[in-house]
C-alpha cells in the first residue's frame, strides 16, 4: 500500500491507508494509548487499543521511525479532523539513546547553543521547520519575481583569486599550493553577466570573515543577489527590488500564512535627512543600529510602512564601484532598504565606464592588475546598471520576529561555530 502524508488523511476517511514518520509523542493511558506520528507535512494521531499493539508501542521511544497501516476514522478533536484506528505498526528505525531535549512541546526548552550543538534533532521541531520553510518560500518567491521581470539565474564562483572587495574580511585558503579566497559576494561576476543577459540574479552562499559576534551576523549566509542593465539611475533598481520583495512576501504568505505587505511606493529619505530623523550628528558616516531602529519607527508612524529606503550614502562609505550622485559627487547613488528598523538590503547604481573605474581605483590607492578580469567587462562596453543583495537569514529573522539569525538557518557558521 502506497504511503500517504498526514495532510492527505482527511481525503481518505473510511479507507485503510499507510503512513510513516517519526514518533512525536506517546500517551499511554489505562484503557487506550495514543501514538502521534510526525511526517514532513504534520502530525497524525493513531489510537491503539489492541493489547499486542500497545505492548509494541511501549517498547518504542520518541523519534523512532515507524510505519502504520490503519483505518482513517473521523474525529473532530484529532489533527486534520481524523485519526487512525486498528493500527498495524511496523518499526523502521529505533532510537536507543536518550534525547538531549523533547520535541513534542510547543517551544523547545533547550537554549540556542544546545539546539545548535544537536542540530540534527532540534531542526525537526515544528518551530525550526517553519522558519526553514519560510526561507525556502522567500527564495522561491525571489526567483519567480525576478524571472517575471526578465532576469536570468546565474551561478558564480565561490573561490576567487584576489581578495579585491575588502581584504581584511575574507577567508584565505590553499588553492593547489597558491592562495585563494572565499568570495564575499558575487558582485563582480554579476556585473560582468549584465553584459551577457542584461538582467541576472543568484541565490548562493557568501563568506564574511568579520569578527562580529552578534545576533545579526554570520560568517556564511545566503545572499539573494540581482543586477540589471540599461537603468536611468538607482531609482530603477529600487523599483525592481520593491516588486521582488512583494513577490517574496506573497509566496511566503501562500506557503505559511504569515507575512506583511510592502507598499508599491516605499518611502525614501536621503542619508542626510535620515541622520536628522534619527537624531544623529550631521557628520556621522554611517547609520548605527539605534539609528536604523529610530528610522523604522518613523517610517511606520509617518508613512504606515515597515520598509524604508535610505539613499545617497556618503561615497567614502561605499565600495569603489558605486556610482556617485551626479549633482553632488560626495553622495552616492546607493541605498539600503530597512525592514522594521534593520538593514536587510544594500544596493545602488554602479559605475559602467572603464575610465571611471581606473580613476576610482586610483583614488582608493588600488593597483589595476588584481582587477584585470573584472575591468575587461567595462573595457568592452557595459550599459548603466545597478543591483542589490538581500541577506536571506536576516530577512527571515525580521519577518518571523526571532531574536537571532541562527534560528533561521540549519547549520550556522559564525565566529565560534564550524560544526556540525
Amino acid at each position: 500500500m502506497q504511503r500517504i502524508l498526514s495532510t492527505q488523511l482527511v481525503e481518505r476517511t473510511g479507507e485503510t491507508v499507510t503512513i510513516a514518520g517519526w514518533i512525536h509523542r506517546r500517551r499511554l493511558l489505562k484503557s487506550v494509548a495514543f501514538l502521534i506520528v510526525r511526517d514532513a507535512a504534520g502530525l497524525s494521531q493513531v489510537v491503539v487499543t489492541d493489547p499486542a499493539a500497545r505492548e509494541q508501542l511501549e517498547q518504542l521511544t520518541e523519534e523512532s521511525v515507524v510505519e502504520v497501516t490503519a483505518l482513517v476514522t473521523a474525529n473532530e478533536q484529532a489533527p486534520h479532523g481524523v485519526e487512525l484506528t486498528g493500527p498495524i505498526i511496523r518499526e523502521l528505525s529505533r532510537v536507543t539513546v536518550q534525547l538531549p531535549f523533547e520535541l513534542h512541546r510547543p517551544a523547545l526548552s533547550a537554549g540556542l547553543p544546545a539546539q545548535l550543538d544537536h542540530a540534527a534533532l532540534a531542526l525537526r521541531h515544528p518551530s525550526r521547520v517553519a522558519n526553514l520553510r519560510i526561507a525556502a518560500a522567500a527564495a522561491k518567491g525571489f526567483r519567480a519575481a525576478l524571472e517575471a521581470q526578465r532576469f536570468v539565474e546565474i551561478h558564480t564562483p565561490k573561490i576567487v583569486e584576489s581578495a579585491t572587495e575588502s581584504g581584511a574580511n575574507v577567508f584565505k585558503l590553499d588553492y593547489f599550493g597558491r592562495p585563494g579566497y572565499l568570495a564575499q559576494s558575487p558582485q563582480f561576476y554579476k556585473q560582468l553577466m549584465v553584459g551577457v543577459f542584461e538582467r541576472v540574479f543568484e541565490v548562493g552562499p557568501v563568506f564574511r570573515a568579520e569578527p562580529s559576534d552578534t545576533a545579526r551576523h554570520l560568517a556564511q549566509y545566503t545572499s539573494l543577489d540581482a543586477e540589471m542593465g540599461f537603468i536611468a539611475d538607482h531609482r530603477d533598481v529600487m523599483a525592481a527590488l520593491t516588486r521582488t520583495i512583494a513577490g517574496m512576501l506573497s509566496e511566503i504568505r501562500e506557503q505559511s500564512g504569515i507575512g506583511t505587505d510592502i507598499l508599491d511606493e516605499v518611502p525614501a529619505v536621503h542619508f542626510s535627512e535620515a541622520l536628522r530623523i534619527a537624531g544623529a550628528p550631521a557628520d556621522e558616516p554611517d547609520l548605527a543600529p539605534a539609528h536604523e531602529r529610530a528610522l523604522g519607527e518613523w517610517a511606520l508612524r509617518e508613512h504606515g510602512s515597515e520598509f524604508l529606503f535610505v539613499t545617497g550614502y556618503p561615497m567614502r562609505k561605499r565600495p569603489f564601484y558605486t556610482h556617485p550622485d551626479p549633482a553632488d559627487p560626495t553622495w552616492s547613488n546607493g541605498f539600503d532598504l530597512l525592514f522594521r528598523g534593520l538593514e536587510i538590503v544594500t544596493g545602488g547604481q554602479r559605475l559602467h565606464r572603464y575610465e571611471d573605474y581606473v580613476a576610482a581605483l586610483e583614488r582608493h590607492g588600488q593597483p589595476l592588475e588584481p582587477y584585470a578580469g573584472y575591468l575587461d567587462g567595462f573595457r568592452y562596453g557595459m550599459p548603466p546598471h545597478g543591483g542589490w543583495a538581500i541577506g536571506l537569514e536576516r530577512f527571515v529573522a525580521r519577518l518571523t520576529g526571532v531574536a537571532n539569525v541562527r534560528e533561521t538557518t540549519a547549520f550556522p557558521r559564525d565566529l565560534h561555530r564550524i560544526a556540525p
